[in-house]
């Protein structure tokens, strides 16, 4: 018999109470990992269960189906179910052996190996009873297993009222139940559902069988309103700072902005405010991060030190220091946008003493920036500012950029035919500089506009553009007088301008044909293509460099029109390179099985135009460069980019890249790069499993230039179903002056509630690529934005002697 009536609640925020932290912390974005977790549930599915799919909003209008081998008592007043009783409502289940309704008084009671199941929880208790007209439930000896995250545990009663629940002896963990090497445990769990919070009384966490912490009292939410209360705290001990304490305290001020406010306190410098502010608009959003650190005792500590090391007073550490950022935009329609991105800190040793990064000291400088951009089918434009600040101790002000204020730029491309293009390049811009004494400004205007005839067949294209390049400039007089004085000119001009006529052919072929290899089949393409570049020569000694640079030589380097950065220079020239490519497709899954190319510049003529320093390119050809990978299988690939100066017999650049991947989680890499003069460096890294639970990790990167330790990492880690442990040594550069540091750090992962120590696993993805396995595939951001070509490459400046 299947009558329709409202299925007994048992409501989900049992699982919210039950599992305590509902908002779980982990490093960075990297799920935890479970997969050493067994493969039955501490609550095993249950057979006689339909799916536990459905949308659960929409239950309130279903049925609930009952039925079991017997009935008895009369409709309307005592309903008596007995034997494999099931109630069924969408992705509801509820299963017991007996079952009594008492419709007249609305009051029910369920024993016998009760069951419950839906989309995000099963859960198994002893006996269910309540008053559906009071609203008033009550669950004995209750133990649940949560299905959308992991989690499981129990309660000895839960009693409920509306939308108000209390639990009795409650547990949470995500390890399993014989083997608990974690455990949150509560003496009692209030819970308000209309309000989304929670309050748990006498709390404990337990690591194996010993309680690590005792929370008396400690409020949460139970569903993902934002709310004010207290966050995780980060705790760690350090020689430089001792022990180390941050408090955040989430503030939910409005719907569209909140703050989060982090005082922290280091035994061994003092007390630090950070503070971080996030508003969200209908157009736009923003962030505000802030720190407050007065009377820092690493300043007062560390000052006669800086003043041995002969530290200017304007690079030394401040008594009062701070950062401030602002990052945000708003759209000011379909096509604009203004963004912008602020930066300051107090003193230039600011970033260097709150981070332990290795890379932190080739961070030299500290890059502030402003505007409006827009961006169209066939255009884009924007106007904007940029400022510097120092960031590096070891360096003076002079060695900054210039700031850019402002800078106006746009570009614009229109087809008039499928062989016909028009378009140009234009921009405007005032550069002043931090050091306005030893380096003055000026204005400058640079406008490129071209035509080109793009034609292409399915193997076949041919582009031959035709260009004017005109730069202008409005100098200050120091400006004017120093580039005078530099070329021995008796006379200043402060007008000094350039225009010349820029031509380049680029064309290619594209061949394929089949091909196997090793018993598979492939696609190999073979690609040749040639580019023509010609630019009369300008004197153009009478110019500054305000942001113009040689670039680095590589493959890309082959195909541009310019060989500097910037617009201050227009190189002569008349060359032509070719370059060959080819790749091996496999046909099966597409995956590229191999890529090499290799090409040329032929010189027609000697380049005369130079910056200083750099020595002029004479009638011969630039150095042969080739790149080329290679998918030994799917585990082992290598990589190589070579350069080789046939003119001076000599190499300029020998890089090579190794990967190897180990198991599911393990990898191993290698690589060595020598840049002539520039740099010398290899840098091995590692994940090595030796069991599913233990792994060893390790980094040496290392300059045999300069005879320097750039980074050690040596680590032990150890993984289970639930709980993570990361024991990990560092030594690390920290400047450039060539000061190390070391480090031991211990994290304790408590997954799917949160870590204790600092986050070695982000320091380790950062070191070892690969770590987490998934990076092996991502895409790096592009290193120039917003219409900037500024080379990203450039060479640091020598540090303060």
């Amino acid at each position: 018999m299947r009558p329709t009536l409202r299925l007994l609640p048992l409501p989900l925020c049992i699982a919210c109470a039950l599992a305590t932290p509902p908002a779980v912390a982990q490093s960075g974005d990297k799920p935890p990992d479970y997969s050493l977790c067994p493969v039955v549930d501490a609550v095993p599915a249950f057979a006689d269960a339909q799916p536990p799919v459905g949308d659960p909003d929409a239950r309130e209008a279903q049925p609930t189906d009952i039925a079991g081998d017997m009935l008895d008592g009369i409709d309307g007043e005592t309903l008596n179910y007995s034997g494999n009783v099931t109630l069924r409502r969408g992705d509801q289940f509820l299963g017991a052996d007996n079952l009594t309704y008492d419709s007249e008084a609305g009051t029910y009671v369920a024993d016998g190996s009760i069951r419950y199941q839906d989309s995000a929880m099963r859960l198994e208790a002893e006996r269910l009873e309540g008053d559906q007209n009071d609203d008033t439930h009550r669950v004995d000896n209750v133990r649940y297993q949560l299905t959308q995250r992991r989690g499981n545990g129990g309660a000895d009663r839960v009693e409920i009222k509306g939308d108000q629940g209390s639990f009795h002896g409650s547990t949470y963990s995500t390890c399993p139940p014989d083997e608990r090497l974690w455990e949150l445990r509560a003496g009692r769990i209030d819970i308000d559902n209309e309000k989304g919070m929670g309050v748990a009384r006498n709390a404990t966490l337990r690591v194996g069988k010993v309680p690590v912490l005792y929370i008396p009292w400690f409020p949460f939410p139970t569903d993902d309103r934002r709310r004010t209360g207290l966050l995780y705290p980060t705790v760690s001990l350090s020689g430089r700072n001792g022990f180390d304490w941050r408090q955040p305290i989430y503030l939910n001020l409005a719907p569209n902005f909140d703050m989060t406010l982090e005082p922290r306190l280091m035994t061994k410098r003092g007390f630090l405010l950070g503070t971080e502010f996030r508003y969200l608009t209908d157009s736009g959003a923003g962030e505000f991060d802030i720190e407050l650190f007065p009377s820092d005792k690493l300043a007062e500590d560390g000052r006669q030190r800086e003043i041995e090391l002969g530290i200017p007073e304007e690079n030394r550490r401040k008594d009062d220091r701070g950062s401030l950022r602002f990052r945000g935009h708003e759209n000011l329609g379909d096509q604009w946008q203004a963004r912008a991105d602020l930066n300051w800190i107090s003193d230039p040793r600011y970033l260097e003493d709150m981070s332990s990064n290795v890379g932190s000291f080739s961070s030299y400088q500290l890059l502030s920036s402003a505007g409006v951009f827009g961006r169209g089918r066939n255009w884009e434009a924007g106007l904007m500012a940029d400022h510097w600040q120092l960031s590096d101790y070891t360096l003076r002000d002079f060695h900054l950029p210039y700031n850019r204020l402002p800078r106006l730029y746009g570009r614009w491309e229109e087809p008039f035919q499928p062989w016909l293009v028009a378009g140009v390049d234009a921009e405007l811009v005032r550069f002043e500089h931090t050091d306005s004494a030893t380096r003055p400004g000026g204005s400058r205007l640079d406008l490129m506009p071209y035509i080109s005839f793009p034609l292409e067949g399915a193997s076949w294209f041919v582009k031959p553009t035709f260009a004017w390049r005109y730069t202008g400039y409005a100098l200050d007089q120091d400006m004017a007088d120093s580039i005078a004085l530099g070329n021995g000119s008796p006379t200043a001009d402060t007008s000094p301008s350039r225009s010349l006529p820029v031509t380049t052919v680029d064309a290619g072929l594209f061949f394929d044909r089949q091909a196997s290899w090793g018993g598979e089949s492939y696609l190999q393409t073979l690609e040749p293509r040639i580019f023509y570049l010609k630019s009369p020569y300008r004197d153009q000694s009478d110019l500054p460099l305000f942001d113009t640079q040689p670039l680095t030589f590589s493959y890309g380097q082959l195909f541009r029109d310019n060989r500097y950065s910037g617009a201050d220079r227009q190189a002569d020239a008349d060359q032509l390179t070719l370059a060959l490519s080819t790749r091996l497709i496999n046909e099966e899954d597409g995956r590229e099985k191999l890529f090499a190319s290799i090409g040329q510049i032929r010189y027609f003529d000697d380049s005369r135009v130079t910056v200083p320093g750099e020595v002029p390119l004479d009638r011969s050809k630039s150095a042969w460069i080739a790149d080329a990978s290679y998918a030994i299988n799917d585990r082992w690939s290598v990589s190589a980019t070579y350069q080789w100066d046939p003119k001076f017999r000599r190499e300029d650049l020998a890089s090579i890249r190794t990967r190897y991947l180990i198991g599911d989680d393990g990898v191993v890499n290698f690589s060595y790069r020598n840049r002539r003069d520039l740099l010398q460096q290899v840098d091995f890294s590692f994940l090595y499993p030796l069991t599913p639970a233990w792994s060893l990790v390790g980094r040496y990167y290392y300059s045999l230039q300069d005879h320097q330790l750039l980074e050690a990492i040596a680590g032990v880690q150890w993984d289970s179903c639930c709980l993570a442990v990361r024991l990990v040594g560092r030594r690390y550069l920290r400047n450039r002056l060539g000061e190390l540091n070391d480090a031991i750090q211990l994290e304790i992962e408590l997954k799917g509630l949160g870590s204790a120590g600092p986050d070695t696993e982000r320091r380790l993805r950062r070191a070892i690529l690969g770590y987490y396995r998934d990076d092996l595939y991502l895409v790096p951001p592009l290193q120039v934005q917003d219409g900037d070509d500024r080379d990203a490459n450039t060479p640091l400046p020598d540090p303060i002697p």
